[in-house]
């Protein structure tokens, strides 16, 4: 048996929501009409219910019924007023009209045959050759008609509809999109007899309890003379969500630390590139099929190339060949290389890099990164996307080897938590030698491909940098490497942003 005085410590427990509430629950009652009676928004309903099922005050039920709600036109009359009303204000004004002029107030065709035809069963008018004059006196029109009595009471559980109220249902429901039924999921209360209790003595409480201690409150003395609401320390809390990056972008803003941690420079560049840029200053031959439409997102218009000096270069590497090479052997195009794309690839950006380092050779040598967008012309599905992430790299230097590329792509694997890394030949058309590196996932217990990575081939640095030194070289995929840490199997889950994935997701990167 609990004492009164804890009782009554108990009521001064309660928050202002909880004492707006709990007075209205005398019988079994649902949330909406608990939102009925206190004019409470439903999340602030559910939150004291909530507060006081946690003080055993109230038992809560959960159901699910079929309500009845407003439908797309219903929504439309409950400003403009149903059909038959808006006939019968112009009949109590003019006492009859023309069927033409039925269609000059505002309603269609549709709307003025439902409107005679309620007006017509309710006895309030009657046809005459082609008039329609009314039958009552206008006083009585004045009064609501049982369907505007219904429709303002919506939404309305169907298991709580009065007779009269499914005569009302009934009538309606003949009529298009006026009224539509919802199954919704209802929270019903009823009181404890605890909750019975505290409710009376709560109820009897006249003084207003001080919710917060401000500075006004401190500063005027109003704190004299009045009780502090106690503080309920055993409530459960729900728990609280905090803002924070989206895990694709704590991973991104990661590996950027990681490369600035090991002495590089961050590059940028345009997402809309010319192919200048993205293929023919790569020496990527302008009929290799990665150019083709099935992978490269093309523009419509023509982009600007750079000086004549570095395009002539760059012809002369494709046609003829440059540093002992002999090129491609065709004709290069200069308006193939002013198309427009989206970047197919970040290394897009290390090629302005080069070109930029031929007027800055005192800052020779040179360490760069990127992590940016890339865009694929790619079906959209659980192992394709056709926008994704790609970090790129660069180190120019006269003084670095083969063996340096793989000891910086160690030290970056490494800080990812990848500590067995193994390289594969590769091949790609501006590298030689060429890597694909591989790393083993230690939670998953498996090898996965990370990206490529080379040493710049010559006719793809002489042309940029003016002179032949090793370029160290590399790109590599963010979005793979992602998904195997948090065990997705489908790409479009990094980016469908369901927050409740978003909040069960940990960070892995300590930012």
């Amino acid at each position: 048996m609990i004492k009164e005085h804890n009782l009554r410590e108990l009521a001064e427990k309660l928050s202002p929501l909880e004492r707006r509430v709990l007075p209205e629950i005398k019988k079994k009652i649902s949330v909406s009409e608990l939102n009925k009676k206190t004019k409470l928004s439903d999340v602030e309903i559910a939150r004291a219910l909530q507060l006081l099922a946690n003080k055993n005050l109230v038992k809560l039920e959960r159901q699910e019924e079929e309500f009845v709600v407003l439908g797309e036109l219903g929504k439309i009359y409950e400003k403009k007023g149903l059909p038959e009303r808006v006939l019968l204000n112009q009949l109590a004004r003019l006492k009859a009209i023309r069927f033409e002029d039925a269609f000059k107030i505002g309603l269609n065709e549709e709307e003025v045959k439902a409107a005679i035809g309620v007006l017509k069963q309710k006895m309030f008018i009657a046809i005459d050759q082609d008039r329609i004059i009314l039958k009552v006196p206008a006083e009585e029109t004045r009064k609501p008609l049982l369907e505007e009595k219904f429709l303002e009471e919506i939404p309305l559980s169907m298991d709580l509809l009065t007779d009269i109220y499914k005569l009302a249902f009934k009538n309606l429901q003949k009529r298009k999109q006026i009224i539509s039924i919802e199954k919704k999921k209802e929270i019903f209360s009823e009181l404890t007899e605890l909750g019975r209790k505290v409710s009376e003595i709560s109820s009897a409480m006249k003084e207003d309890l001080i919710e917060n201690l401000t500075s006004e409150i401190l500063r005027t003395g109003k704190f004299e003379g009045k009780k502090f609401r106690r503080y309920d320390i055993h409530s459960h809390l729900p728990a609280v969500s905090g803002g924070r990056r989206h895990f694709v972008n704590e991973s991104v803003e990661y590996i950027r630390n990681i490369w600035l941690s090991l002495g590089f420079k961050e590059m940028n560049g345009p997402l809309v590139e010319s192919s200048f840029w993205n293929f023919d200053a790569l020496f990527v031959p302008q009929d290799h099929p990665a150019k083709e439409l099935q992978d490269t997102l093309y523009v419509k218009g023509k982009g600007k190339l750079p000086d004549a000096r570095l395009v002539k270069t760059v012809r002369q590497a494709h046609e003829q060949g440059i540093a002992g090479s002999k090129g491609w052997q065709y004709k290069w195009n200069e308006e193939d290389a002013k198309r427009i794309v989206m970047r197919t690839h970040t290394t897009s950006l290390s090629a302005r890099t080069l070109a930029y380092l031929k007027q800055k050779q005192n800052d020779l040598p040179a360490k760069f990164f990127s992590v940016g967008k890339v865009f694929r012309n790619e079906t959209l599905d659980p192992t394709h996307l056709f926008e994704f992430y790609q970090s790129e790299g660069i180190v120019v230097s006269e003084n670095v080897n083969f063996k340096h590329l793989l000891g910086y792509l160690r030290e970056f694997f490494k800080a990812l938590g990848f500590e067995k890394i193994k390289f594969r030949p590769g091949y790609f058309p501006y590298t030689e030698m060429s890597v694909e590196p591989t790393v083993y996932h230690p939670i998953h217990k498996k090898w996965i491909e990370l990206g490529g990575a080379g040493i710049f081939r010559p006719e793809v640095v002489v042309p940029l940098l003016g002179k032949d030194i090793p370029v160290l070289a590399w790109g590599l995929g963010l979005e793979r490497g992602i998904m195997d840490y948090y065990n997705m199997s489908d790409v479009r889950d990094l980016y469908k942003n369901d927050l409740k994935q978003l909040r069960e997701i940990k960070s892995w990167m300590k930012l």
